[in-house]
């Protein structure tokens, strides 16, 4: 996944919404339907915030 990155400059703010569109157009080529893609990017949202939370430093209470 990193060489889509390389595509495009990292700096560009535009760089996550095409990354964004070119993931969907692929996904949709190989014939998911938009269901599952919204499935998909729920599932990658869940494991954001998984991730997130055990990022988190713990306060003390």
């Amino acid at each position: 996944m990193n060489a889509l990155f390389d595509v495009a400059d990292q700096k560009d703010p535009r760089t996550p919404r095409i990354l964004a569109k070119t993931i969907y157009r692929e996904l949709r080529s190989c014939g998911l339907s938009e269901k599952d893609v919204m499935s998909l990017a729920g599932e990658l949202l869940t494991l954001l915030a998984s991730d997130v939370r055990h990022q988190r430093p713990k306060h003390p209470g």
